[in-house]
């Protein structure tokens, strides 16, 4: 466990488009900066995921300076999208929480909803300090979570993604393996450990940064979508079904929340500390 090491970072800019990689990133206190601030909304205010639109694993949000945007899509010519003015804020209704979004401009509402097909608008979180506490059940005061499902980032272990395309190699659904690590969509991907290891954790460092173990992440179709083509199978939940289930929740993954503040990169040592 002595050589456990960050082996790669990934920021989803826009909440459900593909991610990105990057050799570091900024760990705020409410996730890796960049990551998850906007999100697609319905004409009733929720936010809209690859769970109804698999296409959205399609489209892509690279970073501009000052957080603005350059989305690009199959069939779509690419859109530039700034950080909208918070002069106005609407409804957004993320599961079980209901949180203020700032509408992007009326280009960005147009451009996401020709590439899907239906009428969907695009907003951003201009202060996740204040806008979205994360669930109180595994909460401390204070902490708060940009458009990310519940928390602030997502650690998954690459032996661990082993172990999982082992046991899927011997399922009944074995042609749809092995799976990449993109199917989980995580922010940090940890290498050198023992399968399963992360289980176990309360408490971690990545380089100087500090987080604490929140939760087990279950998880839901998405991760059988194709992250390419979004064509949709049954793995990894079969497997998971069947060797993963934990408090009735398919699990793979674990949710963090920093305790630090700081940069982690890419090869920074991973050092259990609880």
């Amino acid at each position: 466990m002595g050589n456990a090491e960050l082996q790669s970072i990934h920021v989803h800019p826009v909440k459900a488009f593909r991610g990105l990689s990057l050799p570091e990133a900024v760990v705020e206190p409410w996730g890796l900066a960049g990551d998850r601030r906007w999100a697609l909304i319905d004409d009733g205010g929720k936010v809209v995921t690859q769970r109804q639109q698999p296409r959205l694993a399609q489209a892509a949000a690279e970073l501009s300076p000052g957080g603005g945007l350059r989305l690009s899509a199959p069939g779509q010519d690419p859109l530039t999208v700034s950080v909208p003015e918070p002069a106005g804020t609407v409804r957004v209704e993320i599961f079980r929480d209901t949180v203020e979004g700032v509408p992007a401009d009326d280009a960005a509402h147009a451009w996401c909803s020709a590439y899907l097909g239906i009428d969907v608008r695009l907003v951003h979180m201009d202060d996740p300090a204040t806008r979205r506490p994360v669930d109180p059940e595994y909460a401390r005061p204070g902490e708060t979570v940009s458009f990310a499902d519940g928390y602030p980032l997502l650690l998954a272990s690459a032996a661990s993604l082993d172990a999982l395309n082992s046991l899927m190699a011997e399922g009944e659904h074995a042609e749809e393996g092995p799976l990449p690590m993109n199917r989980f969509r995580p922010n940090l991907v940890v290498a050198g450990t023992a399968p399963w290891a992360e289980d176990d954790w309360t408490r971690l460092a990545v380089g100087n940064v500090e987080f604490r173990v929140a939760k087990p992440c279950g998880r839901c179709v998405v991760t059988t979508t194709d992250q390419t083509t979004a064509a949709r199978g049954r793995e990894p939940l079969l497997t998971l079904g069947r060797h993963r289930r934990i408090g009735g929740k398919l699990v793979f993954g674990q949710n963090l929340v920093p305790l630090t503040a700081g940069t982690v990169r890419v090869g920074d040592p991973v050092r259990i500390l609880g």
